[in-house]
Formats: structure tokens, C-alpha cells, sequence
């Protein structure tokens, strides 16, 4: 997202959600989602509260973007992938067709390149090597643009309200152009309760590169996108380009915005546009049996109790060269079903040769996660070696139900034990797969 540009003289961050599958630390600090819709849902939502947006129209087939296109009654089309991801104009379709974003003179063409993006997956620098599926495509008319600017409204806690953030040089990577030129990035800081005034839309207008020509209709835009921000629980609000066309017109033509997903009781027509298609299958599992997961590339899976626990094992993992196949937190008051339910879920993942759970017990009892691991091998025969670490409430109990229950686990007595033991094992697997031979560590 956009927080590194809140930071003064530190300019230098995505324009769009960056949390899954970035990092070196393996995991951002909160496992707290935020709900990120599509963008022709972004200009339909923007349309409702009077923002100038595109003609456009939605379409799942190719035949229905020819349709489409024709509606519009222009040569000028652009066709775009709808995926939940940046980068979609330099990526590429599984169909072999480079990028996700073309300009088009017919119909016709619309119709050839929707079925070269419909029903394949979309690869970008964001979405990681498998890509995303694009299910729909949104063909639009096209204006030919005087101006480009880029402009975004997004939560603040360092100013404890919200930030307007723009910039002259819209269309094009704004993380570029906050690294590249930094003088070039504004922010002008405003309070939610009373709101962004007049003055200080007018003032990032003119910052932002409007005329005096069309400072009046890019200020009004500004004030209803603070509207729609207010009113819809919005974390972010990005428009990319915020353009004057040819004719004068002062319009969104790309729109990025998240939800609050704490408002989601009282946003909950909004909420229904979640495209569960375009997230991991295992985190929004993950989410109905209350646990915070996010599902990484490496051979080593991950059960804690605790996000600073489970960043801390990930992190001796990497130092012991293994790599994290997950972030899991069953959280201080998991039950046996959930202890069940996430090694389900890691284990699903062929990539996973060990799993290492480590639990320091407090209001988590460690004989219940034993109980539950005990559950999960057993229904599911579970043949991944499990590397366990034991400490805190019941934990010697939970250790005598390990002895007595006839499965074999490797125990350690702390972190750095477990973590050198779980690479040594999924190494051993790895190899053994390799040379096609069979090594159980399982009862």
C-alpha cells in the first residue's frame, strides 16, 4: 500500500497492496486484511457518489466484450484484465498474451484479446509465479488526456486522521517517482471529523498540475472522493491517472480502493464484491476457522501461537537456511478443531516437507494443541514429519500424551533446537524424493 509515502523523506512505496508474498522477514507485523475490490467495482462505487469515471461495461466472455464494445459507440477502446493485483500492463497471460491492458480500434479486437485473457491466469511483478485468473474483462472508452496526475486519499495514523498524497506525474509507477524525485511527491494532511475544506482540495489541484481551466471541476472531484471515503469506511482511496482530457473533462480513469474490514458489518453491500477467486483458497479457509494465515513459497510449514512468535520462527528458519511454507497463528485460545483444521491446511501444500509447531503456552494450553495434532495425524494420515516445541501451561503433560500416543514427533527443548531440526528434516526429504526413496518419520 501507500504507508512508506506517509513517512517524511521516505518516499519510496507501491501504489498498490503489497503484503502477500513480499517479504524478506517472511510476514508483515499484522495479519489484518483490508477488502480490495475490483477496479471496474472501484468506478461503479465512484459513479454513486458523482465522481467522473469512463464509459465502460463488464464482460465474462469474448463474445460479451465484443458486445460491449460496440454499446460504447467508439473506435476508442481500451480493454483491461481484471485482476486483483498491480502491475497488470507489464504482466503476462498463462495464454502467452503480454499484458493485461490494450488499446483497441474495433470490436473485433476487443474480442480477440478478451480471449486471450479470459480464463487464463495473469502473471505480474505482484501476484507471484502462478498469477491470478482473470474471470472478467472491462472494456471502456477511451480519452485521449491533455494532463496526468495521481492523487490518493488513505488513513494516517502518524497525523492520527487521513492524507491527501499527489503528484504531478500521474500514469505511470508512482513508487518510481517517489524514489526517483521525492519533491515531486505532496501530502497535505486533513481531519476526519471535519474534512478535507474547499481550500485544501483546491490547493492539491493546483500542486497536482490542474490549470486554473480546470481547477474548479478537479477540486469537486477531490471533496467527492473524500465523500466516498468517509462514507464507505475506505482505508485507501487511489486514483491512477486523475486526468484532463482533450475536451477538457476532469475524470478517474483507474481507480485502487480498500475497505476497512472492521466496517464490514455496516459496509455489507460492499463487502458482498469480495472475488474470493482472486485469494489463496487456504486463507480464506484459514479465516473461517478464525485462524491468520499467509502462504508463502518455502518447504518448512509453520503452526504458532502468536504473530510475534510465529515472525520470530520464520525468521531462525530463514538464519538456518530453510525457508517458511506459511505464517500460521492459531492464536492464545484455540480449540482442537482448529489445531486440526491449520495442519489440514499446511499440509495441503505439497511444497511442505516438515512442519515445525512451536507453542509457548500461556492461555494457550499445549495439551490441547497435542490433542489436536494427535486428531489431525490420525484423520488425515498425516505422513509430514512434525518437529515440536513444547513450553508453558500443561506443557508436560502435552509431552507425556507425545510419549504415550505412539507417534512418532520430534521434540526440541527450545526454538533454536526446533528450527535447526525441521531444515535438517525437510532437507532430508527433499533429498529422498529426489533419489525416489521412501523415509518415515511417522507411526
Amino acid at each position: 500500500m501507500l504507508k512508506r509515502l506517509l513517512q517524511p523523506g521516505l518516499c519510496s512505496s507501491s501504489s498498490s497492496a503489497i503484503l502477500q508474498r513480499a517479504l524478506t522477514r517472511t510476514v508483515a507485523t499484522q495479519p489484518c486484511r483490508f477488502l480490495n475490490i475490483h477496479e471496474f467495482q472501484s468506478q461503479q462505487l465512484m459513479a454513486k457518489f458523482g465522481v467522473v469515471v469512463p464509459e465502460s461495461g463488464v464482460a465474462e466472455t469474448a463474445d460479451e466484450a465484443k458486445a460491449v464494445a460496440e454499446s460504447l459507440k467508439t473506435e476508442d477502446l481500451i480493454v483491461k484484465a481484471q485482476i486483483l493485483a498491480g502491475g497488470r500492463g507489464q504482466g503476462r497471460f498463462t495464454s502467452g498474451l503480454k499484458g493485461g491492458v490494450h488499446l483497441c480500434n474495433s470490436a473485433d479486437e476487443v474480442q480477440d484479446y478478451a480471449s486471450k485473457m479470459l480464463g487464463f491466469n495473469l502473471v505480474t511483478k505482484q501476484t507471484g509465479h502462478d498469477g491470478r485468473p482473470c474471470n472478467k474483462v472491462m472494456i471502456a472508452k477511451r480519452h485521449f488526456i491533455r494532463r496526468e496526475s495521481y492523487f490518493a486519499i488513505l488513513l494516517n495514523r502518524k497525523d492520527g486522521g487521513a492524507v491527501m498524497i499527489g503528484s504531478k506525474f500521474g500514469g505511470m509507477d508512482i513508487e518510481t517517482v517517489a524514489h526517483e524525485t521525492p519533491d515531486a511527491i505532496y501530502r497535505l494532511p486533513f481531519s476526519l471529523e471535519k474534512g478535507i475544506t474547499g481550500e485544501q482540495a483546491r490547493e492539491m489541484a493546483a500542486n497536482i498540475g490542474f490549470p486554473p481551466r480546470a481547477l474548479a471541476k478537479a477540486t469537486d472531484q477531490i471533496l467527492k472522493l473524500q465523500d466516498l471515503f468517509i462514507k464507505t469506511d475506505a482505508t485507501q482511496v487511489e486514483i491512477n491517472p486523475f486526468v484532463e482530457t482533450s475536451e477538457g473533462h476532469v475524470m478517474c480513469v483507474d481507480a485502487k480502493i480498500n475497505f476497512d474490514d472492521n466496517a464490514g458489518y455496516r459496509q455489507k453491500e460492499i463487502f458482498a464484491l469480495r472475488d474470493f477467486t482472486q485469494e489463496d483458497s487456504r486463507e480464506v479457509a484459514a479465516a473461517k476457522h478464525d485462524l491468520n494465515f499467509i502462504g508463502l513459497d518455502g518447504s518448512i510449514g509453520c503452526l504458532v501461537n502468536g504473530a510475534g512468535l510465529a515472525m520470530a520462527t520464520m525468521d531462525v528458519i530463514k538464519l538456518h537456511g530453510g525457508a517458511p511454507a506459511n505464517f500460521l497463528d492459531i492464536g492464545g485460545g484455540a480449540s482442537e478443531t482448529q489445531v486440526t483444521e491449520a495442519l489440514k491446511l499446511i499440509a495441503s501444500d505439497s511444497r511442505v516437507k516438515a512442519i515445525l509447531i512451536n507453542i509457548f503456552g500461556g492461555i494457550m494450553r499445549c495439551d490441547v494443541i497435542v490433542a489436536g495434532i494427535q486428531r489431525a495425524v490420525r484423520t488425515l494420515d498425516l505422513q509430514i514429519p512434525l518437529v515440536l516445541r513444547l513450553e508453558g501451561t500443561n506443557s508436560e503433560i502435552a509431552k507425556n500424551m507425545v510419549k504415550t500416543s505412539g507417534l512418532k514427533m520430534i521434540s526440541a527443548s527450545d526454538l533454536e533446537e526446533a528450527a535447526k531440526k525441521a531444515v535438517s528434516v525437510a532437507k532430508i526429504v527433499e533429498f529422498s524424493e529426489k533419489a525416489d526413496l521412501h523415509v518415515s518419520f511417522t507411526a
